[in-house]
């Protein structure tokens, strides 16, 4: 079938997007899904810097790849073997689709998922197979997702079925943003309840992160960010203070406020400058947590007799550490609940036509999540 999609045929074009225009709309060809695959229509797929990353070229990819690995839908059709969806369910995508058999796997943590790793890397579907053609050229799948577009081939564990009720402009952030942020405050951090909290960087992860605190009964929440629009917007979702980081004073303004730092820190702008930061707002014997994506070649630098003297802790956090067939479905219920208001994290939504002025928007830091609809 022909599906109209976002395409990236190479990376690092100059800004303004809206005039370079790296994204072209084109319609391109999708094949039927294999054993083990879905078709899903797609109904909202949400703009994310881990997309930013690789058209812009910081992570880099192969090349052409359609791009978008947030996204959610309905499913059309079904490959053979896939007995527990049907035509009609509404799904979420994950961006990493866990084979189930490797070690990660198999103890409980498919966020780490080995096949996974391998087949995003590569730009193809956890079978190894590339589903989207264009003029009998393979193209590359984003994250085996590639959700800027009409119609998506998916391994099927690439996919989440979620309550039918859920308007789908808010279930596509379930996919990355709720599931990176809110899974690496429960999952990553395992924050207990009236713990002092920080989260640097208030994109749709980092928002995201500071509800999951909020719904963890933080007692103290911190949000920092280089905008004052996402700094008050931060406050309305619950957090108790906010500093902007232009202000050179801030790391210690932290420290002051918390009598030597947070119980837990959380980074989520994808920098080391940030990193380092949130590492000197930790408390003795606390915990940073870093889920921002810097450059691969961005190396962080700590002092070892501060890890050892002071008992502290940097941990990781990839997809939340989450699994996503149980967690996902879990944290909608805390959005029907109240206690997970991700509605509010939607900045706007816009047609796939618009996507590349969109791409200028988040690169500015003006927008949380900006949404694709059809």
């Amino acid at each position: 079938m022909r599906t109209r999609a976002a395409l990236l045929n190479a990376m690092g074009l100059p800004r303004p997007y809206a005039v370079s225009r790296p994204l072209s709309i084109v319609d391109v060809e999708l094949d039927p899904p294999g054993a083990g695959e879905v078709l899903l229509s797609v109904r909202a797929a949400g703009l994310c810097h881990s997309d930013l990353s690789v058209i812009d070229g910081v992570r880099p990819r192969p090349m052409p790849m359609v791009l978008g690995h947030e996204g959610a839908g309905v499913i059309e059709a079904l490959g053979v073997g896939v007995t527990d969806l049907k035509v009609g369910d509404h799904v979420v995508a994950a961006f990493v689709p866990s084979c189930g058999a490797c070690e990660p796997c198999r103890i409980g943590r498919p966020a780490l998922c080995e096949p996974g790793a391998v087949s995003n890397t590569a730009g193809t579907l956890l079978s190894g197979a590339r589903r989207l053609h264009l003029h009998e050229q393979a193209l590359n799948h984003h994250l085996g997702v590639s959700a800027f577009a009409e119609y998506a081939t998916v391994a099927r564990n690439s996919v989440v079925r979620i309550d039918s009720t859920l308007p789908f402009a808010q279930a596509a952030v379930f996919g990355c943003a709720v599931i990176t942020g809110v899974g690496a405050v429960v999952n990553t951090a395992t924050l207990a309840p009236d713990a002092r909290v920080a989260v640097i960087g208030l994109g749709g992860v980092g928002l995201a992160a500071l509800l999951g605190a909020r719904a963890m009964q933080a007692s103290v929440l911190i949000a920092v960010d280089l905008a004052d629009s996402k700094l008050s917007l931060a406050r309305e979702l619950g957090a108790t203070h906010g500093f902007n980081a232009k202000d050179p004073a801030w790391v210690e303004s932290v420290r002051d406020l918390t009598r030597g730092g947070v119980d837990v820190a959380f980074e989520m702008a994808g920098s080391v400058r940030a990193l380092d930061s949130a590492y000197k707002i930790t408390r003795r014997g606390g915990t940073t947590v870093t889920a921002g994506l810097a450059p691969p070649s961005a190396q962080f630098t700590v002092s070892q007799v501060s890890i050892v003297a002071e008992e502290r802790t940097i941990k990781g956090s990839y997809l939340g550490g989450c699994d996503p067939q149980r967690d996902i479905p879990r944290y909608i219920e805390w959005f029907h609940d109240g206690r997970l208001p991700v509605d509010r994290l939607l900045s706007a939504q816009l047609r796939l036509d618009d996507i590349n002025a969109a791409f200028d928007t988040l690169a500015d830091g003006e927008a949380v999540r900006q949404v694709v609809v059809p």
